[in-house]
């Protein structure tokens, strides 16, 4: 037994989402919890998964902000360091039409990009099942090289890896360096969930199978999951592919999360089942566990503290199949 199912490591920060306007007419915005990874591992907690973060965050309002909301939700801050120099990240989150999102980071630097390898604790990872990363922490020195120190611990130890790219364009000093960086992160992983945006911006057009296709032949990942937004999700799971739609919600706030909250619920589905001799219907509830989960997360505001439970998913289903 391990003391943790899923580790993860990446950025930590504030989304300032807008929530209307002051009474001058100005805009509002809220500062909510959020970064993919600790995104991903709220939600594997509210499944009833022990989770760890390993990031930084700044010694300033927001980062002990961001500590406690962790702490709240059941995620271990062991590894979770505070910069005494370098301020917490920052995004505003402007919300468009349809609930698509832009995105304007303060990060030039943030403590997120300050994480060291010999800050990485070592045991923390070899007492995890599952090791889950993302390519935020791949943009700059220091905290790419402690990813990539993390990755070879996880990989020496036997941990199923997982990755997501969540492509973010303005934090790469180039594309040509977020397209290296994606490949690179492809040679470590179990499971990759990519999405369609990014599949189109690694192969430039919208032929996902001959995508995946090719991924499947140089990377041989297991188990790759491609997101469609409100179209829901495929899975390639060796030579099987199964697509399952999404559940549109007329209620739909903003995108936020929803991402991260498929993600989190396809890895708790393989940390359950494995990833040996999964069926078509194996992958199938997992695509449409999933796919309803982040159709609710888009109904809320933040996604960090507002995860759905496993039963408001569940009755969400039944409630959609009627």
């Amino acid at each position: 037994m391990k003391k943790y199912d899923v580790t993860a490591l990446g950025e930590l920060l504030i989304d300032f989402t807008e929530n209307g306007l002051s009474v001058q007419s100005n805009p509002l915005f809220e500062a909510n919890p959020g970064g993919a990874p600790c995104n991903v591992l709220a939600m594997l907690t509210n499944l009833g998964k022990k989770t760890a973060f390993i990031g930084k965050v700044g010694e300033d309002q927001f980062g002990h902000l961001l500590k406690k909301s962790l702490d709240d939700v059941g995620i271990s801050t062991e590894n979770l360091k505070m910069d005494p120099e370098i301020h917490t990240t920052l995004a505003f989150v402007h919300t468009m039409p349809g609930g698509d999102r832009d995105f304007s980071f303060y990060r030039n630097p943030g403590a997120d990009m300050m994480l060291r390898k010999e800050e990485v604790q070592e045991d923390l990872i070899k007492e995890s099942r599952l090791f889950h990363f993302g390519t935020l922490s791949c943009t700059h020195n220091p905290v790419k090289e402690a990813t990539y120190a993390a990755l070879d611990i996880a990989k020496d130890n036997g941990l199923l890896i997982t990755f997501d790219p969540n492509l973010r364009p303005p934090l790469w000093p180039s594309m040509e360096d977020a397209k290296r960086e994606i490949l690179r992160g492809m040679e470590y992983c179990d499971v990759l969930k990519i999405s369609d945006n990014e599949m189109e911006f690694l192969f430039g057009d919208n032929d996902y199978d001959r995508g995946v296709a090719q991924l499947q032949e140089k990377y041989n990942i297991p188990l790759i999951l491609v997101t469609l937004g409100k179209d829901g999700s495929s899975a390639y799971y060796r030579t099987q592919k199964v697509c399952v739609p999404g559940f549109a919600n007329e209620n739909t706030i903003e995108t936020t999360g929803a991402g991260d909250t498929f993600c989190a619920c396809s890895l708790n589905y393989v940390l359950e089942h494995g990833l040996e001799n999964l069926t078509d219907d194996n992958l199938t509830q997992m695509l449409t566990f999933a796919n309803a989960a982040a159709s609710l997360i888009t109904t809320r505001k933040g996604a960090l503290r507002v995860m759905p439970t496993k039963d408001e998913v569940l009755d969400y289903i039944k409630e959609r199949s009627r």
